[in-house]
C-alpha cells in the first residue's frame, strides 16, 4: 500500500481552524443559550413577555455572558475568515471525490446556511443594526433574527454530526490521516 495526495495543506490547516473555531462557537452559544433559554419573535423579548418557544434548559441567570460573548464574537470572525481562505482553495469543484448529493449539500451550506447564519449574527449586535438598520428590519426584528440564528445553529450541529458519521463510515483512520497528513493510502 502507498501513501496519496489527498489535501493541500491550506485546506487541513483551515479544516482544523474551522473545527476549533465551531467548538468555540458552540460553547459559547450554548453559554448565551442557557442566560436565557426562550425564543421570541419580533423586535424584543423578555421574562416578563410571552415567548416562541420555552427551550427545556435551565435559567442559568448569572448575569455573566461576556466571556460567552466574546469567544463567540472572536470564533464567528475567525471562522468566517478562515471560510473565505478555504473558499479560495475552490475545494467544491477541484475535490472528484465527493459524488452529486454531497456537492449539494456542501453548496448549499456555504451559500445559504452560512450566510443566513452570520447574517442573524450581525443582525444581533447593536453597534451593527445602528448603522444598518435594515439588517434586522428584514428578518422581523433583534429576537426573530436570534430565533432564526438558534434553529440554523442547530442544523449545523446535526450537519457536523452527519458529516462525523460519513467519515467514519468511510474509514475513520485513513480520512482522519488525509486530514492530518495530506495523505491516505
Amino acid at each position: 500500500m502507498t501513501d496519496s495526495p489527498r489535501h493541500s495543506a491550506v485546506v487541513r490547516i483551515t479544516h482544523w481552524i474551522n473545527t476549533l473555531c465551531f467548538v468555540g462557537l458552540l460553547v459559547s452559544g450554548i453559554a448565551i443559550l442557557l442566560a436565557h433559554p426562550r425564543l421570541y419573535w419580533g423586535e424584543t423579548g423578555n421574562v416578563e413577555t410571552g415567548s416562541l418557544i420555552d427551550l427545556p434548559l435551565p435559567f442559568v441567570l448569572t448575569g455573566q455572558t461576556g466571556w460567552g460573548r466574546s469567544l463567540h464574537f472572536l470564533s464567528a470572525w475567525v471562522c468566517v475568515l478562515d471560510g473565505l481562505l478555504y473558499a479560495g482553495t475552490q475545494r467544491f469543484r477541484a475535490n472528484p471525490l465527493y459524488d452529486v448529493p454531497q456537492r449539494i449539500t456542501y453548496l448549499v451550506v456555504v451559500s445559504v446556511v452560512f450566510p443566513l447564519m452570520i447574517w442573524t449574527g450581525l443582525a444581533m449586535s447593536p453597534a451593527i443594526t445602528s448603522v444598518f438598520p435594515d439588517i434586522v428590519r428584514l428578518l422581523g426584528g433583534q429576537q426573530s433574527a436570534r430565533t432564526i440564528h438558534f434553529f440554523v445553529a442547530a442544523f449545523l450541529v446535526l450537519f457536523l454530526a452527519v458529516h462525523v458519521t460519513m467519515v467514519y463510515r468511510a474509514g475513520f483512520v485513513n480520512h482522519m490521516r488525509a486530514m492530518i497528513t495530506g495523505r491516505e493510502r
